[in-house]
């Protein structure tokens, strides 16, 4: 079965950098567009970028442009999320995610930017 484990969440302070990793098995991970949505407090689910199967195309959230980079490495089966810049509006619980048919989430990594 689908199975995504994150990890690298933490406390970081403003102007800090995290890098957050998915692990990802139970499916042939490298045909597949990946994924890393958030959700903070009291606020929906939103999506944070996605890359594509190879890695030859990615996107982001206006939020995160230019301080956020997801990347992939198909051999490991891993999907990654560097963050630099943090800011305290970046807490979250950080999901990365997989549409295979239905939606597959992990259980999600805590990130807390905070001085």
């Amino acid at each position: 079965q689908v199975q995504l484990v994150e990890s690298g969440g933490g406390l970081v302070q403003p102007g800090g950098s995290l890098k957050l990793s998915c692990a990802a098995s139970g499916f042939g991970f490298s045909s597949y567009t990946m994924s890393w949505y958030r959700q903070a407090p009291g606020k929906e689910r939103e999506l944070v970028a996605t890359i594509t199967n190879l890695g030859g195309r990615t996107n982001y959230a206006d939020s995160v442009k230019g301080r956020f980079t997801i990347s992939r490495d198909n051999a490991k089966n891993t999907v990654y999320l560097q963050m630099n810049s943090l800011k305290p509006e970046d807490t979250a619980v950080y999901y990365c995610s997989v549409r295979r048919g239905t939606m597959y989430w992990g259980q999600g990594t805590q990130v807390t930017v905070s001085s």
